[in-house]
């Protein structure tokens, strides 16, 4: 394997041990779905950490992306770099999350603002410029809810941000779901160009499986009494389907050229995976225990 496949196992196999290990605390004290919820933030520094060390081991190849305007293509990746792996710390120690989480929304938002929305008029029409505009904006709504979860009590911020969040990651289950069903041969989860391998039986029954659990759980988050559940429950199939779908798949293209892009696959589901979870947070549910961080 090459030294960049190496480096975004690694660090994600590191970062997803050191969570495991720190959550325990949190996750005893948690009851019923909770503890389910409870790992979001972990699976996201999972999913951050895998990304940061893409940023650094590929910092030429990412640097094509930063748009041509801005000076420094390499500085502001390796900048990205440390932003995702500071986040990832961050959520991983469970210290500062209020600000590492509203920074980290603030990140996506940006690349969303930089690098997808200036290629709207000419890909208007271009289905999967929509899968990925969307799929950034709904890691940076996952990151408000978080934010506003963890918000001082009686703030206003901390509702908007949780309210507005959870609205965008509700309308992005909608969406992907049509997704699932109008194009059921592409890989499930985030609904990206990749087709699904010959091994898997039933391949359409199994992507409209995953479609109909993103809109039963799009509809749960606006009701305040299925938050929670319907939060834990697609947060559930998403993790099922990075640990029994995608993982396989990188067992399979880990020593071919096709490596690095499978760890793309399982951080991506893995980061929508953690941002149903995170939906779930701050719910409005009287037996919901508002987790509390550790200050710095």
């Amino acid at each position: 394997m090459s030294v960049e496949t190496w480096g975004m196992i690694g660090t994600g196999v590191a970062a997803l041990a050191a969570g495991l290990w720190l959550v325990g605390g949190r996750l005893l004290a948690a009851s019923g779905v909770d503890k389910v919820l409870v790992l979001g933030p972990v699976f996201e520094a999972v999913a951050l950490a895998i990304f940061a060390a893409e940023h650094f081991l590929m910092a030429r190849e990412l640097s094509g992306i930063v748009p041509k305007w801005l000076p420094g293509a390499m500085f502001w990746t390796y900048f990205v770099g440390v932003a995702l792996l500071a986040a990832a710390i961050s959520l991983i120690a469970w210290r500062c999350v209020r600000w590492s989480a509203s920074l980290l929304a603030v990140l996506f938002l940006i690349i969303v603002a930089t690098v997808d929305l200036p290629n709207l008029p000419a890909s208007v029409h271009n289905r999967m410029f929509w899968i990925l505009t969307v799929r950034e904006t709904c890691f940076a709504s996952g990151a408000m809810v978080l934010a506003g979860s963890v918000w001082p009590r009686g703030g206003s911020a901390g509702r908007v941000l949780m309210k507005v969040g959870r609205m965008i990651v509700a309308c992005t289950f909608v969406f992907y779901a049509i997704q699932h069903f109008l194009h059921p041969r592409n890989v499930p989860g985030v609904p990206l160009e990749k087709m699904i391998p010959g091994w898997m039986p039933e391949p359409t029954l199994f992507a409209c499986f995953v479609g109909m659990t993103l809109l039963v759980a799009s509809v749960g988050l606006m009701i305040p009494r299925t938050r929670r559940i319907a939060a834990a429950g697609v947060g559930t199939v998403l993790v099922l389907l990075v640990v029994f779908f995608y993982v396989p798949i990188l067992v399979m293209e880990v020593r071919t050229p096709l490596a690095v892009e499978g760890i793309n696959y399982v951080g991506d589901t893995l980061l929508f995976a953690a941002t149903a979870l995170l939906a779930g947070f701050g719910a409005d549910d009287a037996r919901w225990s508002r987790p509390v961080e550790k200050s710095a």
